[in-house]
């Protein structure tokens, strides 16, 4: 499902179940990066919308001067404490595009599950500016898909939607499918609009399982969920719990991760 832009304050209500539940990234993953980009305590990265701090430790690790920014205050106060041993990192409460940082000053800008909430043309070209000649900008994502594994289970919940989320949004039914290459291809491809060179992108895949109410939590992470009126909410929540009890009492998420890399030259 797209993200429904102006929920963006509704994180922000959820922050620890968020940080709790909402998953980290692959090692295989960083190691790319890693390898396109190398940090040391004498580099400088920024992490746009660091959220409960998911994608932000194997940056830390490098030693190198962390400068998040994050929308929601309550992130901020959770991050400050999850890394308050850590010296290099630092964290700002605002908007991305609201914030002033300075040109040509940063190794890495990376952006985790967060920069399709910021204008494409306002973050591409302020990450350019960020970025010092050679420096790298890395948009990463999480791209769940509900259980295929368990096709009963899948349909049921596709009429839960139907008769909640869908009509309560007043939108067309989606065919949900799973995020593809061709979709992270032509996401990479954005950077290039920018002036950035040198693009490269890669899929990386883990699949997640949860019960009932487990999943119900999670679900209650996503701005859109978030944002439906409580009692509706906890009706549809137990419809979903209910029917993942009747097909086996656990869902399988199959997550497909994309990382799209682009240099300024």
């Amino acid at each position: 499902m797209q993200p429904i832009k102006g929920l963006e304050w509704t994180f922000n209500t959820v922050a620890s179940a968020y940080e709790k539940l909402r998953p980290g990234y692959t090692d295989e993953l960083y190691k790319m990066i890693f390898d396109y980009v190398t940090l040391n305590d004498s580099c400088y990265a920024a992490e746009i919308g660091i959220g409960g701090g998911q994608a932000t430790l194997p940056i830390l690790k490098t030693k190198c001067n962390l400068t998040a920014v994050e929308y929601g205050e309550e992130f901020t106060k959770l991050c400050k404490e999850k890394f308050k041993g850590y010296h290099n990192f630092f964290i700002i409460t605002n908007k991305f595009e609201d914030t002033n940082f300075p040109d040509n000053t940063y190794d890495l800008v990376y952006s985790a599950s967060a920069f399709h909430w910021v204008p494409e043309s306002i973050g591409y070209t302020k990450v350019f500016s960020m970025l010092k000649t050679g420096g790298a900008f890395a948009r990463f994502a999480n791209h769940p898909y509900r259980d295929k594994s368990n096709l009963p289970l899948s349909e049921e919940i596709d009429r839960i939607y139907a008769e909640y989320y869908y009509k309560l949004y007043n939108k067309k039914q989606e065919v949900l499918t799973e995020y593809s290459r061709e979709q992270a291809m032509q996401r990479a491809k954005i950077a290039e609009k920018y002036g950035f060179a040198d693009i490269k992108y890669a899929l990386f895949h883990r699949t997640r399982t949860f019960s009932a109410n487990e999943y119900c939590a999670l679900l209650g992470t996503y701005s859109d969920h978030i944002a439906i009126e409580e009692g509706i909410r906890r009706e549809f929540f137990s419809k979903i719990e209910d029917a993942i009890n009747k097909y086996g009492g656990s869902i399988t998420v199959y997550d497909t991760i994309d990382l799209q890399l682009a240099r300024k030259l």
